[in-house]
């Protein structure tokens, strides 16, 4: 297409939205019907007539309507890839048709519509602040960890009798008893004070005998994750079929020993009391990266596109396409605010590192990889191969430019122990 015939208007709008208000040339259009006709004509066999040799007329009273629609499609698209070259504006969403008047023997006049780029300036990096909290690690923070790794390594038995505890595992049979939706009787299994049933039913299944049944009236609670349901009454017949009882391990050096290469329980503990108190840090590191981002972010007021927003929250959401579409707007709704917000965040921080020239140079992921390679006794071939089949080499990336950035914030504002 001969973009110097296109008339060509730009229309800057909220929030990073522009529009296109294209004018294509009637000789254009009818140029480009013509080329699809013609490549229709030499396509069709139809009765009476020889292949490649469809008179006009017929051609037009047959396929006239599919003629102007693949026109329209065709130049609607080449007329929009040469208008956004002329006024050089690069998309970052899917550009929205509209406002299309097209008649025989005019002009073709459309609007198009899309998001680009934000762009911004920082005046403010500094001059912030921000409060280290401090998380402690203590000493029944560290006997959770090993209470959780007896768990883990415990081992179960079937009991032949007496009533179910918390912490068993439990197979029964419910069956509803409600006149119109009476069935067969379902088996489950699963663990008791885990939140795997809801509260009426296992106290229900508290109450039984092993091998013994009851008729129950249990109402779902009121935060039920289907909220249709919440409220909800049934009755139900319930069977204890069976439970099995949960064998810890003694805590002692033995116990350390099965876990790997720990001299005992002091070792064990001392290894879980460096890993919490690593947490720890990492976490005060991520509270101290939220509050100097948000102090960016309220001192610099800017805009996002909204379809910037949008794909954010969808990479939440994640398939909600088996939700119902008013459950998927209200999450929208209220997900929205910190959405955007989560992308000024983003946008901050690209800033800044092409503003500071702090983008993560090969040099700077080498190093990253070598120490990565000695704390896990490999080369740094094998972590370098391990990173790109899993596609994590632009995370790492990633990862090296924003502590390179938090760094430079850091440095331009006050820390103060909390």
């Amino acid at each position: 297409m001969d973009g110097t015939k296109l008339q060509v208007d730009l229309e800057e709008g909220e929030r990073w939205r522009r529009t296109l208000n294209v004018t294509v040339p009637v000789d254009l259009v009818d140029l480009e019907r013509s080329k699809i006709a013609k490549k229709l004509a030499t396509r069709l066999k139809l009765p009476g007539f020889r292949k490649g040799h469809v008179p006009k007329g017929v051609l037009e009273q047959r396929y006239g309507a599919a003629l102007n629609q693949e026109t329209l499609d065709s130049v609607i698209g080449e007329a929009y890839r040469e208008a956004l070259a002329q006024q050089s504006v690069r998309p970052i969403s899917e550009g929205e048709v509209q406002n299309v008047r097209f008649e025989p023997d005019e002009d073709l006049t459309f609007s198009i519509s899309f998001d680009v780029q934000p762009k911004f300036e920082l005046s403010r990096l500094g001059g912030f602040t921000v409060e280290r909290p401090r998380i402690l690690v203590d000493g029944d923070q560290v006997d959770q960890v090993v209470e959780r790794l007896r768990e883990q390594n415990g081992s179960w038995a079937p009991s032949e009798e007496g009533r179910p505890e918390v912490g068993n595992v439990v197979s029964v049979e419910i069956e509803r008893l409600e006149e119109d939706d009476e069935g067969e009787a379902q088996p489950y299994e699963f663990v008791l004070g885990k939140g795997e049933a809801i509260p009426d039913i296992e106290a229900a299944i508290l109450s039984l005998e092993l091998g013994s049944a009851g008729d129950f009236l249990v109402k779902f609670p009121d935060d039920f994750p289907n909220e249709e349901r919440r409220g909800e009454e049934q009755h139900l017949r319930i069977t204890l079929i069976g439970r099995r009882v949960q064998t810890l391990p003694d805590a002692d050096d033995a116990f350390a020993g099965s876990l790997g290469e720990f001299e005992g329980m002091l070792d064990l503990k001392g290894k879980i009391r460096e890993d919490l108190e690593k947490e720890a840090k990492e976490q005060e590191e991520g509270a101290i990266r939220g509050q100097l981002l948000d102090f960016v972010v309220d001192a610099n007021p800017f805009s996002v596109p909204e379809s910037m927003v949008g794909r954010y929250m969808e990479s939440i959401l994640g398939n909600a396409a088996e939700l119902p579409p008013e459950k998927v707007a209200e999450m929208k709704e209220r997900l929205s605010p910190e959405a955007e917000r989560a992308v000024k965040r983003i946008l901050v921080i690209d800033q800044i590192a092409d503003g500071q020239s702090l983008r993560a140079t090969e040099a700077d992921i080498d190093e990253r990889i070598e120490s990565i390679a000695d704390r896990a006794g490999q080369t740094p071939a094998e972590v370098y191969g391990a990173l790109q089949r899993d596609q994590r080499l632009e995370v790492l990336e990633r990862e090296i430019t924003e502590t390179k950035v938090f760094e430079l914030l850091k440095e331009q504002s006050e820390l103060k122990e909390a």
